[in-house]
């Protein structure tokens, strides 16, 4: 295992993030550390870095630094975006940051900066078609893929700080002001030609502070159960309606906003504006919020070089096992009950008539069905539950990880404690209700044969035959155990598929 730094330092804020690479292509996050340097705050005409933007810049590049020393991390990655880029004094500043804080800044260019923020979406969202909007400080990326490649790419340059720069001078009423953004970005909009080009089924997904801040305040107005923002969706009318309060409100008001981050108050309605804009031209019914961006695409990047050449294929297999070899899991055990339980869902079709979308969900309750242990074996179920509800997995809507959380509580005695995920209730449907009762009864004996974790079982056959289905098993030994444990299930089978069970 190695551990290395990776600093972002873009035109409004700079953030650490402390990795851990594990072989395989594996990493997690254990430390992060956000500082707002405003950097591209009081750029003068000719394009030069203010000394006072700099010093405080230094200052938190510095203390990062330091973090990084304590937790002995091996390689610093710096990337430094917009205001660098454009700045006439980066020489200079540049310079100062390799002597004062012993690393060296890599500025990208706009396309570098794209292909890192597309590969930390790509690689950890499953979309096929987007158009990603990362609103920076300094400056606005667009770009547009279909299918893993990259069809279009353009860098307004104009982002959350230099908007509001840009507009501060004259004096206009907090909502005039905002309106005024939206209809410059507009103009910079019609400039994009690859836009007219995009079709009606092309998701919209936002990355940046300020898309996170729309997903918290959305959060916190639905009251909504799970603390995720990667993957959380906000629908056009909602987003709307969000705008339409904060662009009237002056600043002391817009900082007092909860959900919001305080340091971001004052550049929020210019973000607000430019997003506006993308919804009125583009007329999406939603923008999807990523949690990954230009850091996470430097994370995949260094930790799995294979996405240099192409995006991982698997998007939730790959976070199935890292969060596998995080845990330290037998993960040889945990195919092997995915492996029966999918052969179940075949097998016993003609019972449940669940579509095949539930395989997702059943995939997940599989794969991380003991992760639990690494808390306390006994109820380890339950703390599986909660392990999948807060693992942020990637490739899964938030909806089917809920489900897959309930599934695994029952593999160990085939109940769903309903009182533990009431504050769900709103995200789960009653067919989802049905579909979750079936496939916990599936992980359960899936689990119990292979109880001693040797694969003994290779295949299993069912027989629906009147009220009864016979499940034959082929083995290469002994499968006695496996068996046994397995009958311990035919009361909840009875119960969600109204069938006695006998196992051969």
């Amino acid at each position: 295992m190695e551990r290395i730094g990776i600093i972002d330092l873009g035109s409004n804020s700079a953030r650490l993030v402390l990795v851990n690479v594990h072989e395989g292509g594996y990493f997690a996050v254990f430390d992060e550390l956000k500082e707002s340097v405003r950097l591209a705050q009081g750029m003068d005409e000719d394009g030069v870095l203010s000394p006072a933007r700099v010093e405080q810049t230094i200052k938190t590049l510095q203390m990062f630094r330091r973090l990084c020393d304590s937790n002995k991390v091996s390689r610093i990655y710096a990337y430094a975006t917009a205001a660098v880029r454009n700045a006439k004094n980066q020489h200079s500043f540049l310079a100062e940051v390799q002597l004062k804080c012993g690393f060296k800044l890599e500025i990208l260019d706009d396309e570098q900066e794209a292909q890192m923020v597309y590969q930390g979406v790509i690689n950890s969202m499953d979309i096929p078609r987007g158009l990603i909007m990362d609103i920076g400080g300094g400056s606005t990326q667009l770009i547009y893929y279909n299918r893993k490649n990259i069809l279009g790419h353009a860098t307004i340059p104009y982002g959350a700080v230099t908007l509001t720069e840009k507009f501060r001078t004259v004096t206009y009423r907090p909502q005039e002001r905002a309106e005024k953004i939206r209809a410059f970005f507009l103009e910079e909009l019609e400039k994009v030609e690859f836009l007219k080009e995009i079709e009606p089924d092309v998701r919209f997904i936002g990355v940046g502070g300020s898309f996170r801040n729309v997903g918290k305040i959305s959060r916190m107005l639905r009251k909504y159960p799970l603390n995720m923002l990667h993957n959380y969706v906000v629908p056009a009318g909602e987003f709307t309606s969000i705008y339409n309060n904060i662009k009237s409100l002056d600043l002391d008001k817009t900082m007092k906003i909860k959900g919001l981050s305080s340091v971001r108050a004052d550049i929020f309605p210019s973000a607000l504006a430019a997003v506006s804009a993308v919804f009125e031209k583009m007329n999406f019914s939603d923008v999807t919020i990523s949690g990954c961006g230009l850091r996470e695409g430097a994370m995949f990047k260094i930790a799995v070089p294979s996405t240099n050449d192409k995006p991982i294929s698997d998007v939730l297999g790959h976070s199935l096992y890292t969060t596998l070899n995080f845990y330290q899991e037998n993960i040889g055990h945990a195919e092997q009950v995915y492996n029966l339980s999918v052969q179940l869902f075949k097998q016993l079709r003609v019972l449940h008539k669940l579509p095949r979308a539930y395989v997702k969900v059943l995939r997940v309750a599989a794969m991380l069905h003991d992760t639990g242990n690494k808390i306390k074996y006994y109820d380890h179920h339950k703390h599986s539950a909660y392990i999948i509800l807060h693992s942020n997995l990637y490739g899964i809507s938030h909806k089917d990880l809920v489900m897959s959380a309930m599934v695994a509580s029952m593999h160990r005695k085939g109940e769903l404690d309903a009182s533990t995920f009431m504050k769900y209730r709103d995200m789960i449907t009653e067919e989802d209700l049905y579909a979750v009762l079936k496939l916990g009864v599936i992980v359960r004996i899936a689990e119990s044969l292979d109880r001693s974790m040797d694969s003994v079982i290779k295949e299993i056959n069912c027989d629906v035959l009147g009220d009864s289905v016979i499940m034959k098993t082929e083995a290469v030994g002994d499968c006695s155990l496996e068996i046994k444990n397995a009958l311990s299930a035919t009361a909840e089978f009875k119960k969600h598929f109204n069938k006695n069970l006998q196992i051969l």
